[in-house]
C-alpha cells in the first residue's frame, strides 16, 4: 500500500480513538509529508475541522509554488468545503482512499484539472461503514444532512 495513504489511515484511526469521525488526510510535497490531520469536529466542537482542513491547518502557510507540487491524500472523498480549499490553493493531485460511503464533487474537481485517483481501499471502506452504522446521527451532521 502507498505509504502516504497508510499515513492518512493512521490519522483516521487516531481520530476514531479520540471519539471522532474516522477520516484522515496528509499533504505531501516532494515525497515528504508536510501536513497531517484528522476529522476533529467532535473533539474541538468545530463546524469546519474535517480531516483535510485539519491537515491544511497543520501544514501551515505554504507558497503557491509549494501547493503546485502537492498531493492531498484523504481516506474519504473530500466534501465541497475541502475540495474547494484544494481548488483555491491549486493542488494538482488528490488521492482518495474510498468513495463508496461518500462521494464529494469529484467530477467538478476533474473538470477543474485536478488529477483525482480513487483507490477504494478495503480498510478505508470498512472504517467508514462501521462508523456510519454505529453513529448515523453524527455522520449526517458531519456531511450536513
Amino acid at each position: 500500500m502507498d505509504p502516504f495513504l497508510r499515513a492518512a489511515i493512521k490519522e483516521a484511526r487516531l481520530g476514531q480513538s479520540e471519539g471522532g469521525i474516522p477520516i484522515g488526510s496528509v499533504l505531501v510535497i516532494d515525497d515528504k509529508i508536510v501536513g497531517r490531520g484528522h476529522n476533529r469536529r467532535v473533539q474541538n466542537g468545530s463546524p469546519i475541522l474535517h480531516a483535510e482542513m485539519d491537515c491544511f491547518e497543520n501544514a501551515g502557510r505554504l507558497s503557491a509554488i509549494d501547493y503546485a507540487r502537492a498531493t492531498l491524500y484523504s481516506t474519504l472523498s473530500p466534501c465541497d468545503m475541502c475540495s474547494g480549499t484544494a481548488l483555491l490553493y491549486k493542488i494538482p493531485r488528490i488521492i482518495i482512499g474510498e468513495n463508496k460511503t461518500f462521494q464529494g464533487p469529484e467530477e467538478y474537481l476533474r473538470s477543474r484539472g485536478v488529477d483525482l485517483q480513487v483507490i477504494n481501499d478495503g480498510e478505508c471502506i470498512q472504517l467508514m461503514r462501521k462508523f456510519i452504522s454505529e453513529s448515523p446521527e453524527l455522520w449526517n451532521e458531519d456531511i450536513g444532512i
